[in-house]
């Protein structure tokens, strides 16, 4: 901590959290969400809140501002500066949310109201709390949206949220959240949506608050790049409990609970690709009863699996303004086995091509080929039995599993909908991938929103995977997931290609990941390619000064080093400013 914030630490915590448990009632029985947990914050102090997806960070931080569901039991004390938050009536919360305490949710896809535009809903924040005229709001909506980075927010403040790409939504979403300049910021995943350049600008912007008004912040996340670029304190989380508080510095250089050690050691590191794969883990293995085998041989050699040639997608514009091009004569192949990923900022046009990809978006221009046919050109009719081949996860799980079917039923529906077995045989294979993926039992019986953001992704990822696609489009597959189911789903995700040889178009921006899985790597910007190539080409010796730029951004899970990078980092564009 800086003196200023060793200084603010002796004064009272700007919110402290004593002996909280939650439990949930679900129609799967009682769910312990949370067991005695404690844990404070004081003015401009950054507190890191640290664990496995399902360990309890959220529903913690949430207690904070009052918004768990009726169906929540809650015991503990709660205190925001002198006020105690769980003996607060709800017009007396309403008053507080967004003033002195604000959420940045994990979610932006569910955080935002499709009815409104974005600048409505910031204005909406701002004049709640503020004495403010419309013009004035929606002057200051503009400004906050500069502020977090969104591109054009003069013309992008009347857009609806639809309009965004999850990036942008993300960003939308934190310009909310810091409108009222508020005590208190408790940020849940802020940045898992974004790519690493806007991510370091969200960062300092975040850094900036703390120094400027001295906002106490809770950063609720699972990128310890994140925890060692902005983080004072972490609290680590297992199971509902606390298992370790410290300096951050201390924690990193010496954890002293085996589950620390565990999940600091499943951090992806750039350039830290392994590439041990023992035989006997990457053999074919016998399908037990009821199981799909894989099909190693997937089409005639040498024919690539996807060939994307001379893309073109365009959207119109506004009234009276030119279309835009979103993807812009784009260019690359993928070969049964292989995976290669799409990288650049948000709005660069990777999920669009990807959607292309999945025959969820026609082209303007250019050809789509999947094993030589030009998907483009098929009617819907035609695609259906072809779209067995294909397997998407979703950016926003949230959005992209039905809530009205338990998360079994949303498993299972593609084998329903192309007859893929009996009713014992999809039983089975959904179990299977359930397991896959690490749900535990009991999670078929239960709705999506009764699980957490990483395990409505995991969840995501078996839907995808279930028909045993021949080409596989993951759209920030990885984005909800903490660090050590990451680590493992990973792992899963290259054994399972190696077993079943699917082609695989991996779009993130979170690099390190992207180095420990891909085979070459195609980086975008406004829509073009910048730069395409081997992975080792593209991450270790980038040729173009974006690609360079993008890879000096990425957080490296190590305070001290990142504290080095960062000075290093701001010198460099300091240097290219003047």
């Amino acid at each position: 901590m800086s003196n200023e914030q060793s200084a603010a630490a002796t004064a009272a915590p700007a919110l402290s959290i004593e002996g909280l448990s939650v439990t949930f009632a679900t129609d799967a029985g009682p769910v312990h969400a949370v067991s005695n947990v404690s844990y404070e914050v004081f003015p401009g102090e950054v507190l890191a809140i640290v664990g496995e997806s399902g360990s309890g960070k959220s529903v913690s931080s949430r207690t904070a501002m009052a918004l768990l569901p009726s169906t929540a039991q809650v015991t503990g004390l709660v205190t925001l500066g002198t006020q105690s938050i769980t003996a607060m009536s709800e017009k007396q919360l309403t008053a507080l949310r967004g003033g002195a305490i604000s959420m940045v949710f994990q979610e932006p896809g569910s955080a935002l109201d499709p009815l409104f535009t974005v600048g409505f809903q910031i204005s909406e924040a701002l004049r709640a709390h503020q004495d403010m005229t419309k013009k004035q709001a929606k002057a200051r909506a503009v400004e906050l949206l500069r502020m977090v980075g969104l591109p054009d927010p003069e013309h992008r403040v009347d857009f609806y949220p639809h309009q965004l790409s999850g990036g942008q939504k993300q960003r939308v979403v934190i310009a909310i959240a810091i409108a009222c300049e508020p005590k208190v910021i408790i940020a849940d995943e802020p940045t898992t949506a974004l790519d690493v350049t806007v991510q370091a600008e969200i960062l300092e912007l975040l850094r900036d608050l703390r120094d400027r008004i001295g906002s106490a912040i809770v950063l609720i996340t699972h990128n310890m790049g994140v925890v060692a670029d902005l983080a004072d304190r972490v609290v680590v989380m297992w199971n509902g409990a606390v298992v370790e508080t410290a300096p951050v510095d201390e924690l990193f250089a010496n954890p002293k609970q085996p589950y620390t050690q565990k999940l600091l050691a499943a951090v992806p590191h750039l350039g830290a690709r392994s590439t041990s794969t023992p035989a006997a883990e990457t053999a074919a293995k016998d399908p037990v009863p009821g199981e799909w085998a894989c099909e190693p041989d997937r089409g005639s050699a040498g024919q690539p699996v996807l060939e994307v040639r001379d893309l073109v997608v365009e959207f119109p514009g506004p009234f009276g303004r030119p279309r835009f091009r979103a993807v812009d004569d784009v260019s690359f192949t993928i070969s049964a086995g292989e995976t290669v990923g799409l990288v650049g900022e948000s709005g660069s046009g990777k999920s669009t091509i990807g959607r292309c990809v999945a025959a969820l978006q026609r082209p303007s221009s250019g050809t789509v080929l999947v094993r030589g046919e030009d998907i483009g050109k098929l009617s819907q009719r035609q695609l259906r039995p072809l779209r067995k081949s294909f397997g998407f996860v979703f950016q926003d799980p949230a959005t992209s599993l039905n809530p009205r079917l338990t998360v079994g039923e949303c498993v299972a529906e593609p084998l329903l909908v192309h007859k893929m077995g009996t009713a014992a045989e999809i039983r089975v294979r959904v179990r299977k991938m359930l397991d896959d993926v690490q749900l535990p039992a009991g999670t078929e019986r239960r709705y999506p929103h009764e699980l957490s953001g990483g395990q409505r992704q995991r969840a995501s990822l078996a839907r995808a995977l279930v028909t045993n696609p021949d080409l596989l489009v993951a759209d920030e597959p990885t984005s909800a997931l903490d660090v050590s189911v990451q680590a493992a789903v990973l792992d899963l995700f290259g054994e399972l290609q190696r077993e079943c040889g699917w082609a695989c178009l991996f779009i993130s921006h979170d690099l390190a990941v992207v180095d420990q899985l891909s085979d070459r790597i195609v980086v975008l910007r406004n829509g073009g390619v910048v730069e395409q190539g081997p992975r080792d080409a593209i991450l270790r010796a980038p040729q173009q000064d974006y690609t360079q730029r993008l890879v000096a951004a990425v957080p490296v899970p190590d305070p001290i080093e990142q504290r080095r990078r960062r000075a290093e980092t701001a010198a460099l564009f300091a240097t290219e400013a003047t």
